[in-house]
C-alpha cells in the first residue's frame, strides 16, 4: 500500500529549501521562489519559444496571436459568462448550454476587468498566464519534496512541453485548475488539511474534473482522520463542496435534480465506461489508413498515460497523488463525449509524469538533454498545429 503522505521531506538536506524559521512571510516567499526559480525559468523558456513558434506560424497564415489565444473556442464561453452570466433554461440544442461551464475562471475575469486596464479577453489571458506560472511553481514543489530540487524542476519543465501545452496560455482554464490541484496535492503531503480543502474546493468550481482533486484530498484526509487527526477529517469533509455546490446549484436553477447531467448530456458527455475510447482507437489505429495528425496525438497522449499511471503505481507514489491521476484517468477515458479534447483535460495530471523526471534525472546529460530538446521542440511545433491547423478546438 502506497503511503497515504509525505509529512517530511525524502531528500538530503542540501537539497531542500531553505527552513523558513522565523522569517517573516514575504521573506519565505522570496526564499520559496529563489529555490524555484530554475523550474520558474525552465518553464518560461519552454512556453515562450513554443509563443515564437505560434506567432510566427500565425503570421505566415495571417492570422493574429491575440485572437488565437485570447477569444477562440471555449474562451468565448468563459467571456460570455464574465459578461452576460448563466443560462436559466436547459434547453434543446446541442453545444449551447452555458450551465456546463464552471464559474471560478469567468468570475477572476469579471472581477479582475473591473479593476485593470483592457478587455475581460485580454484579462483572462494574463490570469491563464499568471496561474501557469502558479502551476509550474506548485509542480515544482512536489516533485521537489517527494524527489529533491533537481527532479522537481525537470517535472516543472516536463510539464511545459507536453503535446497540448499551448493551451496553459490560452484563455482556458487548464492553468487556473493545475495551480489548484498542485499546491492542494503538496498542502496534503505537508499536513496542511485547512489550505488542501480550501485549495480542492476552489478546484471543484474550476473544472468537472475539480471532482478528482476532492477525492484525493478526501481519502487523504479520512486515513489521516483515522490516526485521530480532526482537521484531517473536516479536510475530508469540505473538499467535495465546491463541486458538490456548482452541480447543486444547477440543479436548483433549472428546477430538476439531474439538471447539470442534462447539460453535460446536450454536450454529448455521458460516461460510458470507456466503451467509445475504445472504439475511437481502434478506428484510428485498426481501420482508418489516414487518420489525422491531432487524433493520433491525442490517442498517443491517452495510451501513455496509462502506461505512466502503471508506473506511477510501480513506483509507490504517494496516495493522493494516485487517487488525483487515478480519478482523473477514469473521468476522462470513461466519457462517451468528445474526443480530441482529452489530451487536454489530463494536463492537470502532471503526477503521471514523475516517472519520466526521474528517469531524465537518471539518464546520462547527452541523454537528458536529447529527450528534453525533443519535447520542448515538438510540444512548439504541435502548439502551432492544433491551433493553426486542427480545424477543431484544442
Amino acid at each position: 500500500m502506497p503511503p497515504v503522505l509525505t509529512v517530511r521531506p525524502t531528500v538530503p538536506a542540501s537539497r531542500r529549501p531553505p527552513s523558513p524559521g522565523g522569517e517573516r512571510l514575504p521573506e519565505r516567499v522570496r526564499g520559496r521562489l529563489r529555490h524555484a526559480a530554475p523550474a520558474l525559468l525552465g518553464y518560461l523558456v519552454v512556453r515562450l519559444l513554443g509563443l515564437l513558434v505560434l506567432a510566427r506560424w500565425a503570421h505566415l497564415k495571417g492570422h493574429g496571436v491575440w485572437p488565437t489565444l485570447a477569444t477562440s473556442w471555449d474562451s468565448e464561453w468563459y467571456l460570455g459568462i464574465a459578461d452576460d452570466g448563466y443560462q436559466q433554461e436547459l434547453g434543446t440544442r446541442i453545444y449551447h448550454n452555458n450551465l456546463a461551464f464552471f464559474p471560478l475562471y469567468p468570475a477572476l475575469i469579471k472581477a479582475f476587468a473591473a479593476v485593470t486596464p483592457g478587455s475581460r479577453a485580454s484579462v483572462g489571458l494574463v490570469v491563464a498566464g499568471v496561474c501557469s506560472l502558479i502551476a509550474a511553481w506548485g509542480i515544482f514543489a512536489v516533485g521537489d519534496r517527494l524527489h529533491g530540487r533537481r527532479v522537481g524542476t525537470v517535472l516543472a519543465v516536463l510539464w511545459g512541453a507536453t503535446p497540448v501545452a499551448a493551451v496553459q496560455w490560452m484563455g482556458y482554464t487548464e492553468s487556473l485548475f493545475t495551480a489548484l490541484t498542485a499546491w492542494a496535492l503538496y498542502a496534503v503531503l505537508d499536513g496542511r488539511w485547512a489550505w488542501a480543502a480550501g485549495l480542492a474546493v476552489a478546484a471543484g468550481l474550476t473544472r468537472p474534473t475539480g471532482i478528482a482533486v476532492a477525492a484525493a484530498v478526501t481519502v487523504a484526509g479520512l486515513l489521516a482522520a483515522r490516526r485521530g487527526s480532526r482537521t484531517a477529517l473536516a479536510a475530508a469533509l469540505v473538499a467535495p463542496l465546491g463541486w458538490l455546490g456548482f452541480v447543486g446549484w444547477v440543479g436548483l436553477r433549472l428546477g430538476r435534480w439531474d439538471g447539470y447531467f442534462a447539460v453535460q448530456r446536450l454536450w454529448t458527455n455521458a460516461w460510458d465506461g470507456g466503451a467509445l475510447t475504445a472504439r475511437t482507437l481502434r478506428e484510428l489505429f485498426v481501420y482508418d489508413r489516414t487518420p489525422q495528425l491531432f487524433l493520433v496525438v491525442v490517442s498517443l497522449v491517452l495510451i501513455g498515460s496509462v502506461l505512466l499511471f502503471l508506473l506511477c503505481l510501480a513506483d509507490r507514489q504517494p496516495l493522493p497523488l494516485l487517487v488525483l491521476t487515478g480519478v482523473l484517468l477514469l473521468v476522462v477515458l470513461g466519457s462517451g463525449g468528445v474526443y480530441f479534447p482529452r489530451a487536454r483535460f489530463l494536463l492537470p495530471g502532471f503526477p503521471l509524469l514523475l516517472p519520466l523526471a526521474l528517469a531524465v534525472c537518471r539518464a546520462r546529460r547527452h541523454v537528458a538533454a536529447l529527450v528534453l530538446t525533443g519535447a520542448v521542440l515538438s510540444s512548439a511545433w504541435l502548439g502551432g498545429y492544433m491551433l493553426l491547423v486542427w480545424s477543431g478546438p484544442p
